[in-house]
């Protein structure tokens, strides 16, 4: 199949309807049908104002960035960003072009997504 791989750059303490806001995306990428996602923790890095964060710093707990990634079809991947857009979501993503599949399928992996998990 073709679509994107969508990546999402997230404070750590970020929140949107008392949640936060990497586990919102999650939730609402699962209620959308999209097939999976993942949250990972940056051990280190630095955004548009350039101040660096590492996870080492102790003054700086709290301060790091989630990434949160989904690989989506165009139309998974039009719904997660217009739902991002109607909430008036602030946030920073990549799009890139992905191609993926998955080998041995089993009859869960064939129905439509949202359906048995």
């Amino acid at each position: 199949m073709k679509g994107s791989l969508l990546r999402f750059y997230v404070g750590e303490g970020e929140r949107l309807h008392g949640v936060l806001l990497w586990e919102w995306l999650l939730a609402e990428g699962n209620r959308l049908g999209i097939r999976g996602g993942s949250a990972f923790r940056a051990v280190g890095g630095f955004g548009r104002r350039h101040a660096v964060h590492e996870e080492r710093f102790f003054e700086l707990a709290g301060s790091g960035a989630i990434e949160v990634e989904f690989v989506v079809t165009e139309d998974e991947e039009w719904r997660i960003l217009d739902l991002l857009r109607r909430e008036n979501v602030r946030i920073f993503y990549s799009r890139m072009p992905a191609s993926f599949d998955i080998i041995n399928p089993d009859a869960r992996d064939l129905a439509p997504p949202g359906l048995g998990d």
